[in-house]
């Protein structure tokens, strides 16, 4: 449709000025805060001025919610009040392998996190997010198998009034943005959504911009770190640690009218190494990306 300019220019400038008002929250998870209670994993991370959490629901977290009480819900919900924090999303991890008994073990998972979102966030529901596993050599022979467990997905995440997004990530079948979207495509529906981490494009040889550009519409969540390497030898830092520039990249989503949280992810490559601390790396990761912030002059969210 072709609109007069003295329509279309207060309509751009609207939009513009929309964009530019828009902030951004910043967060970090406890995947990388394993070893901690979740009372103080969420302390730490609320004292180091993040804006909110992701917490991790995979079996052998303080937070899994097969093993969460009543009492411990109650617990996280009063920190997650109390200190302002958001949640934006749980991560979970359920690779699809195809056998009947993995597809039931994961509908049931989903249908434990959907119960803890409205547990802790009713207000505002988090969106729950996984990696989809699988290789990126059978991606022919398992796409149709894949849409399908996704479909059952949505179905449960429909009923639990939740929305699952899931990871392209590399070595995996969805592994670059068309397969993703091919995915996306068969399942049709707004309960299924994509996370966006370019680490896992950037060693594809994958662009920033053009990857942001594609996925950000289908996109409700984002996660951040650096990588090196290939996708044949590759290995993850920290953001901030590579050749990310989270200043362009803040600005770009701006520009695009991104409106959601931006997630630190601190590898298991890094967090599983003996010495590891969890809270001095949240701090350094803080310090870095909020930096990149206040460079990009992108607001971020005032904490409740």
């Amino acid at each position: 449709m072709d609109l007069p300019r003295r329509t279309f220019l207060p309509m751009l400038s609207a939009a513009l000025a929309s964009a530019g008002s828009r902030t951004i929250g910043l967060n970090a998870g406890t995947y990388s805060m394993k070893s901690l209670p979740a009372k103080d994993a969420l302390q730490n991370l609320a004292d180091i001025g993040y804006d909110g959490v992701e917490i991790a629901l995979m079996p052998g977290w303080p937070t899994d919610p097969a093993v969460l009480s009543a009492g411990d819900r109650r617990e996280i919900r009063s920190i997650l009040q109390g200190s302002g924090l958001a949640l934006p999303s749980l991560m979970e991890s359920l690779p699809m392998n195809g056998t009947e008994g993995s597809r039931s073990h994961n509908r049931e998972r989903l249908k434990l996190a959907a119960a803890l979102a409205h547990d802790l966030a009713p207000g505002k529901l988090p969106v729950v997010e996984t990696v989809l596993g699988g290789k990126t050599t059978a991606w022919e022979q398992t796409r149709n198998s894949m849409a399908e467990e996704l479909t059952e997905w949505a179905r449960v995440a429909k009923d639990g009034g939740i929305t699952l997004c899931f990871k392209a990530h590399v070595d995996q079948a969805a592994d670059v943005p068309e397969r993703a979207l091919w995915l996306l495509n068969q399942v049709q529906s707004p309960h299924i959504r994509l996370i966006y981490d370019y680490s896992h494009f950037f060693l594809q040889g994958l662009a920033l911009e053009e990857t942001v550009r594609q996925l950000l519409p289908y996109t409700s969540y984002i996660a951040i770190k650096d990588a090196a390497g290939d996708r044949n030898q590759h290995h993850f830092l920290l953001a901030g640690e590579g050749g990310t520039d989270y200043v362009a990249y803040l600005r770009l989503l701006q520009q695009l009218g991104y409106g959601g949280f931006v997630g630190v992810e601190v590898s298991s490559q890094i967090h599983s190494k003996p010495g590891y601390d969890a809270v001095a790396t949240a701090r350094l990761c803080y310090q870095r990306v909020s930096e990149a912030f206040r460079k990009a002059g992108v607001p971020r969210p005032a904490r409740a």
